[in-house]
C-alpha cells in the first residue's frame, strides 16, 4: 500500500515537495488555507510535469498517474492519517508552532512531523508538540524538482529513528541528504549563503564593486554556478533578509547582520526576479 504524505502549504516549496513525492509513488494531500492557493500550486505542478514530458524526462502516462496521486484540501484534518507530514509555510515561528501544535493533536503516534524551514531552529518548532522526538527538519531547495539536496536537521530531542525515517523519505523522492547534527539557526546552507550574500551586499552598497563584478568573481574565482547577488534575486531579497534576521537574532553574530541596502530594497519592493528588479533588472 502506498504511503501517505501531507504537505502543509501549496506555495513554490510545498508544491515542489508534493510533485517529487507523487512522482515517487506517495499518495499526497496538499493543504493550504484557500482554494486559490491550491489552484496555483496544482497549476505549478502540472506545468512542471508538462515540461519534463516535453523534454523526454518523464512519460506522459507517468505524469498523469503522479498527478492522480495528489489531492488538495483546505482542511488540516486531512493530515490525520498521514505517515509523514511536511510543513512548508511562511518562515514565521508563531505560524509554524500553531500548525505543529494542531498536527500533534491530529496525527498518528508514529507520524513523522517535518518542517521545511531554512533558518528557524527545529527545537523551537518541536516544543509546540508533545512528541519532539518525532519532529525533524527536511530543508528542500528551490526549485524542488531540479535541486538535488535535502538538509536534514536534528532538533534537540529528534530521535535516531525519526532522522532515519526522514532520510528514507527524502532519498526515496530522489534527494541527496546532509545531516545537521546541532540545531543552530540557519543550519549549514542558510548560514553559508547568508554570510556570503550579506558580505556581497556590503561590498556593493559601499561601491567597492558592481553587482555584476562581485558575482563574476564568485563564479569564475570559486566555481559557483551563480553569484550571491543573483542568488538573492532568484531566492527573493525579502526571503533572504528574513532568514539572515532570524540567524542574527539567534546568534548575535555580526556577520549575519543584514546591511541597510537590503532593508531599503525590501521597503521599496525591489525584491528580485519576482518583482522585476533587485540587485539586477529583469
Amino acid at each position: 500500500m502506498a504511503k501517505k504524505l501531507a504537505v502543509i502549504g501549496a506555495g513554490l516549496m510545498g508544491s515542489g515537495i508534493a510533485q517529487v513525492s507523487a512522482q515517487a509513488g506517495w499518495d499526497v494531500v496538499l493543504r493550504d488555507v484557500t482554494d486559490e492557493a491550491l489552484r496555483r500550486g496544482t497549476d505549478t505542478i502540472r506545468a512542471s510535469y508538462d515540461k519534463f514530458v516535453s523534454k523526454g524526462k518523464l512519460g506522459a502516462e507517468e505524469a498523469e498517474r503522479a498527478l492522480g496521486r495528489i489531492t488538495t484540501t483546505t482542511d488540516l484534518d486531512a493530515a490525520a492519517d498521514a505517515d509523514v507530514v511536511v510543513e512548508a509555510v511562511f518562515e514565521k515561528i508563531e505560524v509554524k508552532r500553531e500548525i505543529f501544535g494542531t498536527l500533534d493533536e491530529l496525527v498518528k503516534d508514529d507520524t513523522i512531523l517535518a518542517s521545511n524551514t531554512s533558518a528557524i531552529p527545529i527545537t523551537k518548532i518541536a516544543a509546540a508538540t508533545r512528541r519532539p522526538e518525532r519532529v525533524v527538519g527536511t530543508h528542500f531547495f528551490s526549485p524542488v524538482p531540479m535541486m538535488g539536496l535535502c538538509e536534514l536537521v536534528r532538533g534537540h530531542k529528534t530521535s535516531d529513528e525519526t532522522l532515519a525515517a526522514a532520510r528514507e523519505f527524502a532519498e526515496g523522492v530522489g534527494k541527496t541528504c546532509i545531516v545537521v547534527n546541532r540545531d543552530v539557526a540557519g543550519f549549514v546552507t542558510t548560514r553559508l549563503i547568508s554570510a556570503l550574500v550579506v558580505e556581497a551586499a556590503k561590498l556593493y552598497e559601499s561601491g567597492v564593486a558592481t553587482a555584476e563584478d562581485i558575482d563574476t568573481a564568485c563564479k569564475l574565482g570559486f566555481g559557483h554556478a551563480m553569484g550571491p547577488l543573483a542568488t538573492a534575486d532568484l531566492t527573493g531579497v525579502d526571503i533572504l533578509l528574513h532568514a539572515t534576521d532570524n540567524i542574527y537574532t539567534e546568534s548575535q553574530d555580526e556577520k549575519f547582520a543584514p546591511p541597510e541596502i537590503m532593508r531599503r530594497m525590501v521597503d521599496a519592493g525591489d525584491i528580485g526576479r519576482k518583482s522585476g528588479e533587485g540587485f539586477y533588472r529583469y
